[in-house]
């Protein structure tokens, strides 16, 4: 139904299909806080009761040979003693089933959502996205997944945004949060041109030191130069995460006189670099020509989230499971959308082009 009435508005011209801006939110799951479990608590849970398992044990066989103590304190003591046996049993299959799935924690409420940093603290949350059309700031596609960052989603939702305008080309722009060479490549390839804020992920800059943005990469000699004219030369390459990486480095360091304002390493400053990054340094020099579209990006696709967050109250999901979550995303974007065509064209016209 969304996409019948996307492709309602794409009738009645409502599409600038020039520029679109992509967005995640995180709305709570159908899943208390107490009710997921992260392998670390679950590990320091089964210990803690395993602990009071042996405590009981202990006290048990004194009762037993305490012939003043009251038989009733024995019954509950037992009692108690296989409440903590049946808990560890359940802690034990929960780790179990993460080593099965190889996830990182469980909720058992609804299964397929996860605990999420929000705003204030975390919450059992999905992570729902959306693409959003400038001209009218109409969703164009939608999407709802349990991934906690926004890292793996540029490339899907601005390509199936590029699908539904039937765009040849197209632009997008997002926050620093989608900043992944991967996914600005396939962008790039689909004749996508994303615009995206230069992450800072070096913790030299809260030192104080150099960071990589001060060295300066010589693509036809493959080196980097640094703050104080020395080459760093490729030394080795690795496979790290899924991703190719070369390293960079110097042995000029010792009596460089930067050196307190570069690193700390005992040897010498290394610098990496993916085999992809030339697409980043690509996005940036664009950015760099194009400041404004990053501005653009807040008025463009946040404006839809507190609508349906705040204005429609839908900050939470109903539904559990991501095929029905999925749905119900969906359903909001669909009235969304349905409110803001009535509020552009008005209701006989509207009318019309559903007739």
């Amino acid at each position: 139904m969304f996409r019948e009435f996307t492709l309602l508005c794409k009738k009645l011209d409502l599409f600038g299909a020039e520029l679109v801006a992509i967005d995640g939110s995180k709305f709570r799951a159908v899943n208390a806080k107490r009710r997921n479990y992260s392998r670390p608590a679950l590990e320091e849970m089964l210990q803690a009761v395993d602990e009071r398992i042996a405590r009981y044990l202990e006290t048990t066989e004194t009762v037993d040979t305490d012939e003043e103590h009251r038989a009733s304190d024995a019954v509950d003591r037992r009692a108690e003693l296989a409440r903590l046996q049946i808990r560890a049993a359940e802690v034990r299959a929960m780790l179990a089933e993460l080593d099965e799935t190889g996830e990182s924690q469980i909720s058992l409420t609804d299964p397929e959502s996860r605990m999420m940093k929000v705003r204030m603290g975390t919450e059992v949350c999905y992570n729902a996205q959306t693409a959003v059309d400038e001209k009218h700031k109409l969703i164009v596609a939608v999407e709802v997944t349990n991934e906690a960052t926004d890292r793996n989603w540029l490339s899907p939702m601005a390509i199936e945004a590029k699908d539904v305008l039937g765009a040849e080309q197209l632009a997008v722009v997002a926050d620093k949060g989608y900043s992944s060479a991967r996914e600005v490549e396939a962008c790039v390839e689909a004749n996508i041109t994303p615009y995206l804020p230069k992450p800072e992920t070096s913790a030299n800059k809260a030192l104080g030191l150099f960071t990589k943005n001060d060295f300066r990469y010589d693509r036809e000699r493959d080196l980097y130069v640094c703050p104080a004219g020395q080459e760093l030369t490729f030394r080795h390459a690795s496979h790290e995460k899924g991703r190719d990486v070369r390293y960079y480095r110097t042995y000029a360091c010792g009596q460089c006189p930067l050196r307190p304002q570069c690193t700390r390493n005992l040897q010498s400053r290394r610098i990496s670099r993916s085999a992809n990054e030339h697409v980043l340094e690509q996005m940036n020099a664009r950015v760099a020509v194009n400041p404004q579209i990053l501005k653009k990006r807040k008025a463009i696709v946040e404006h839809p989230f507190g609508t349906i967050k705040r204005w429609m109250n839908q900050a939470y999901f109903l539904m559990r499971g991501l095929t029905k979550v999925r749905a119900e995303f969906s359903l909001s974007a669909l009235a969304y959308n349905f409110k803001r065509v009535l509020a552009i064209v008005g209701v006989p016209a509207l009318l019309a082009a559903i007739a």
